[in-house]
This record gives structure tokens, sequence and C-alpha cells, in this order.
């Protein structure tokens, strides 16, 4: 059964009052529009063509806190993922993954970030078939996430490695993948979930925001030459902060920080144009319990929106309002489920985002987005 089968039947229940900006999102449930049908402690996923052959395939982080296999899912070229096999020998505790093209052969590459346990990078020959390379950042760390980027400005991808309660590590890469050099960035005591980095600045070089958990600030440090003792506060809150995400929410040409809060309303803090972030406003009422953002623009308009995943809460998608008057927020569905990683990414080709949940002893779902459907 093809994802464009199962919308055809939702549409002919649809009534004619159903509003143009609910239900925007279509999953009937159980688990034809899942990542597989095991409830694992899935953490992360992370998209891009990792096969070539030009769609968006997904790759699953399981384990956490305890060892298990992960996963890819290939894209049958629609949104549907019908075909699924395991990345290598091991089974990890991992909590984040990303794809990129680490050792400059073009394709797609696997960074894997493992609770207590080795961080490994998988080689990707050009067609999805990986191989285990080696391994990067302290050995037994309590990673929780991981960021590429080209920190060092030599034209490569390097990894940055947060930990909760250890002190955060980048990883500096040779060009072909390796990752001999690290140093490190943060408190000894930091409690990092998640990391960010752009040129705050201005001078050339990607300095880091970060998202501490634990009461601690949220906080900045400058690149100086790869020396991060200079820093800040993102602003004077000291709330439980799990995620960030970079956009220009007031189209002012500087980026402002999108913070996902743990028992506090997330916040957008606007770019003061020099660097300082002290101007923060909720975007909800309400106190979420949230561990992934991502943004994007959902309905096509040009506008940013959000979506939020939380813990023990519904979901939401936040559409931004054509008056910059804020957002208006819906709910995905009814689920309260434990989602450690949310994404906006178009998965059958249609250039509108569906939305991508890597949830912990769930299943792993998305929802088609179905304006362009309604359209036709």
């Amino acid at each position: 059964m093809r994802v464009t089968f199962l919308l055809s039947i939702f549409f002919l229940s649809l009534s004619p009052s159903t509003s143009a900006q609910q239900n925007i999102f279509f999953n009937p449930g159980g688990q034809r529009l899942s990542f597989g049908k095991d409830k694992a402690k899935t953490a992360a996923l992370e998209t891009g063509d990792i096969d070539g052959d030009g769609d968006i395939d997904v790759v699953i982080a399981n384990g956490r806190h305890w060892p298990d296999q992960n996963e890819i899912f290939l894209n049958s070229g629609d949104g549907s993922f019908t075909v699924s096999y395991q990345i290598g020998k091991f089974k990890s505790t991992t909590y984040a993954n990303l794809l990129g093209d680490l050792d400059g052969d073009g394709d797609l590459d696997i960074v894997e970030g493992n609770d207590d346990a080795p961080n490994r990078i998988y080689l990707n020959d050009g067609q999805g078939n990986f191989t285990a390379s080696g391994t990067f950042g302290q050995a037994y760390a309590p990673t929780r996430n991981l960021h590429l980027c080209d920190i060092d400005n030599d034209g490569d991808l390097d990894v940055l490695i947060t930990n909760r309660g250890s002190k955060n590590e980048i990883c500096l890469n040779d060009g072909n993948g390796n990752f001999p050099r690290s140093v490190f960035f943060g408190k000894e005591d930091d409690s990092t979930i998640d990391v960010k980095t752009f040129d705050i600045d201005n001078d050339g070089d990607l300095d880091l925001v970060l998202a501490n958990r634990d009461a601690q600030e949220n906080y900045i440090y400058y690149n100086n030459n790869l020396d991060f003792s200079i820093g800040k506060p993102v602003s004077r809150d000291t709330l439980d902060s799990r995620a960030v995400a970079l956009a220009d929410f007031n189209k002012d040409g500087f980026p402002d920080l999108l913070i996902g809060n743990i028992g506090a309303p997330n916040q957008i803090c606007f770019n003061d144009k020099r660097g300082g972030f002290e101007n923060c406003t909720a975007i909800d009422t309400i106190a979420d319990f949230t561990f992934s953002l991502d943004i994007g623009d959902i309905n096509q308009d040009g506008l940013l929106d959000i979506v939020v995943g939380n813990s023990g809460q519904q979901n939401y998608y936040y559409l931004a309002r054509k008056d910059n008057s804020g957002f208006d927020r819906f709910a995905i569905n009814d689920n309260e489920f434990d989602t450690y990683r949310i994404l906006l990414q178009d998965l059958n080709g249609d250039k509108f985002p569906e939305i991508l949940e890597a949830n912990s002893d769930e299943f792993n779902l998305y929802f088609i987005n179905v304006i362009p459907y309604r359209r036709k």
C-alpha cells in the first residue's frame, strides 16, 4: 500500500468544513507510516540521500543507555519505506547520529554518538553500504548530541560532541574521515545537550551556542583560533534547556536563537546585531517539556514555522502569522510519547515538508504534509 493510496482514502472522508490550517499532517495510526514495526529506545533520526538515488532516506539511532542496533530505512521514491537494514555489527547506546561527507568522496557517511561507549564512524561506498572505520572523541563519555561543521576552516567536516555532566569536545577531521586531534569547550560539569554554530562576532570563524540542562545558563563561546575559553550567557535566564536552533525570524539579516525548554515555555531570543540575545520572547504560554525542535516553511508561504517534539506531552507545530504577530499552535495528533528527535523533511518530493518523530519505546512515525494534495 502506497502513501498516495492512503491519502486518497483520507480525502474522501474529509468534511467540507475542515479548516485549511488544521489536519495539515496525516498519519492513520498503526504501523504503515512508521519506520519499522518495533518499539525501541530511539533517541535520534537523520535524513539524507544515502544510496545516491535522488530521494531522502532515514537513519534511526537506537539504544540511549542500553545497547541496540541502529538501522537504515530506504525511501522507495514516493515517501514510503519498505526496505531497511542494520548498520554494522555493533549494538550501541546511541543518543545521536548525523550524516555528512567525512572523507570527501561525495557521499554521506555516518557519525554515531554513544552514551558511555566509543563514538563510531561509518563510511559509505556511495550505494548505502557502510563500513566501520574507527572511533572519535573520548571513549567513554556521556554523549548526548553531535553537530557537524567546518570549525577550523580547512574545508572538511569536524564533529562537535556534547556530553551531559562532562566537558564537551571538538574532534578535528584530517580530511580523510579520521579525527586524531581534539579540543574542548565548556565547563567540566556542563550539562550540555545541544550545540549549534555560527559567526556571532563577525570575525570570520564559527562560534558556539550551547543549550544546557539542569538549570544551567545557556551559553555562547567565541572561537579564537580554536580557543573557546571566552564566553557569556545567552540571556540571564537559568532554564532547563535541551535544544537550540538558528534562524532569522524577524528578517533583519541576523540569525536568532530558538530554544527548547523543559518545564518552561520555548522561546526565541532575538539577535541585537551585536551578538547579544537578551531580548527573549516565548512562542507560547504553555510550559513545554521539549526534547527537540526544528524550523522550516511548513505551508510554503515564505515564513518560518516551528515543530516541537515533547516528552510526555503532545507534539506541536507552530505556523507563523503573516502579520508577524507570533505563531498559531496546532497539535500534530493526540499522542503523548517521549519524542527525542523531531525533523521537518520533504520525503515524497512535493516541496512540502513532512514531520518525522524519533520516539523512545514507541513507533518512530512520520506524518505526511497534505497541503499539496488539497490544492490538486
